[in-house]
């Protein structure tokens, strides 16, 4: 019995190495990306993803809460521009967008805030002989342990979310 005891000390002390040791071999950052061709012009789908105000229409969220609620603080348009959202639904939470970084027609990035955690996003349109290839980036730090090991779940949680969403913006900026 004490030979069983000794061994799953043993065990249990090399998992935890391992746990802690391969957290450190880990990206200290989550990032993830998503690209899609549309047949539209930088500058028409700029005007979309630049504004916060036209979000819901290419969220892949948006239809998770019906109830959600928006304000919008700042300018109009460009650096500043803040959107801030609450939902009871879990899936969807409460944060905030605010835009940090504005080069029309080809870049937009904004600082997230979901209750607390931090990440960013960001837009860079691209023109190609059929259009423009529109990619939407996440990155969001790794502080911890746990945080590096979630990472590298971020891609498979977000990358379909951004896919759905690309998909969305295709549809809606592809409109004559």
């Amino acid at each position: 019995m004490l030979r069983l005891l000794k061994w799953l000390a043993y065990l249990i002390i090399a998992l935890a190495v391992i746990v802690v040791v391969g957290s450190f071999l880990l990206p200290a950052q989550a990032v993830v990306s998503r690209s899609m061709e549309i047949a539209a012009p930088s500058e028409k789908i700029f005007a979309i993803v630049g504004d916060a105000r036209r979000f819901n229409e290419f969220s892949p969220w948006a239809d998770l809460d019906p109830n959600i609620k928006y304000t919008f603080e700042g300018p109009e348009t460009g650096i500043g521009q803040k959107m801030v959202w609450t939902s009871d639904n879990p899936n969807v939470g409460n944060g905030s967008q605010t835009i940090f970084e504005y080069t029309p027609p080809t870049h937009v990035a904004s600082e997230l805030d979901f209750d607390g955690m931090k990440a960013i996003a960001q837009w860079d349109l691209t023109l190609t002989t059929g259009g423009t290839l529109a990619t939407w980036g996440f990155k969001a730090p790794l502080d911890g342990i746990a945080a590096r090991w979630f990472g590298l779940l971020f891609d498979r949680w977000v990358g379909a979310d951004y896919e759905k969403g690309l998909t969305k913006l295709k549809s809606v900026a592809e409109k004559p």
